[in-house]
């Protein structure tokens, strides 16, 4: 049987709505690749979002769903049509492999596919399959936390990874010298995702991943001799505001810190006024592109 390979080459931003659509419907799974520009060594911001469709006799409805779906998407933000091309049987497979590339992230991590064999340098290889839908890396929000968890993480403290998702979070942390990760979904597709990928990095001893959202985290706050020193939330701007007020501060310790993402430009000044007013102090306000991530210390007194 041969294969109707789906492209599109869009912003990280817009790459991973991209990627859940088409994961409703493309059986092998979704690969999303860095772009190279020609005679540059570094991503160009842009990636290509690859799905393989049997073509079959549900071709034709499966096309159909998708295109209609991204339509919707594009309402939201503008997106460029799908390109289709036709590969024989014996190609699918391994088309999309050998046009991945890695993408570094601030000056210690380099996130990789399983199969990808590259010198890494002084980096540390962070392996995460292309293939899932969500948190590979390549969406603005993620890449702005783990350059935070790099700048703000203390070796040997205890960290929250609050929304785990693929887990990418949790396992930066625990590659830059956290001893300890509580990581929590409320989706328990993703809580096996994560403990997958904390196999595959080799880092499951140090991971704790449970099903929960903010009440979990308090609890093991309350529960533990010595609270985080770090939680990291990278979710919409909308929950984490419910979140502050729901009392997330106390889920670190005095003076810990909070690196929260997710944030739209023209939420953040809102977006900060509940965290001061929640008695946080803003440290830190990073951007790329429409969003923004914050980072804020959590001081009792």
């Amino acid at each position: 049987m041969n294969w109707i390979e789906l492209s599109m080459s869009v912003t990280g931003e817009l790459a991973e709505a991209v990627s859940e659509l088409l994961s409703r419907y493309v059986p092998g799974g979704v690969a999303v690749e860095s772009e190279i520009e020609p005679d540059q060594p570094e991503p160009s911001g842009m990636v290509t979002v690859r799905g393989y469709l049997p073509a079959d006799e549900n071709l034709a409805n499966a096309k159909e769903a998708i295109e209609r779906g991204l339509w919707h998407l594009g309402q939201i933000r503008p997106l460029p049509a799908p390109h289709y091309r036709e590969l024989e049987a014996t190609d699918w497979e391994n088309a999309w492999r050998k046009r991945y590339h890695p993408i570094p992230i601030g000056s210690s991590l380099l996130i990789l596919p399983p199969w990808y064999e590259v010198e890494t340098g002084d980096r540390k290889p962070l392996v995460i399959e292309p293939g899932m839908a969500f948190g590979t890396g390549t969406h603005p929000t993620t890449q702005l936390c783990l350059s935070l968890i790099e700048t703000h993480l203390i070796p040997g403290s205890t960290v929250v990874d609050l929304g785990c998702g693929s887990g990418i979070l949790s396992i930066a942390a625990a590659l830059l010298g956290a001893s300890h990760i509580i990581a929590l979904d409320i989706d328990q597709k993703a809580i096996e995702i994560t403990s997958a990928n904390a196999e595959r990095n080799h880092v499951a001893e140090k991971l704790s991943v449970r099903q929960g959202s903010l009440k979990e985290a308090a609890q093991f706050t309350q529960e533990s001799g010595k609270p985080p020193s770090l939680l990291v939330a990278n979710i919409l701007a909308t929950v984490l505001t419910r979140m502050i007020k729901d009392g997330l501060a106390a889920c670190v310790e005095q003076d810990g810190v909070l690196i929260l993402s997710g944030i739209l430009e023209e939420q953040l000044p809102d977006f900060l006024a509940v965290a001061r007013e929640a008695g946080l102090i803003v440290r830190q306000v990073r951007g790329d592109g429409d969003w923004r991530a914050v980072v804020l210390e959590h001081n009792r007194e």
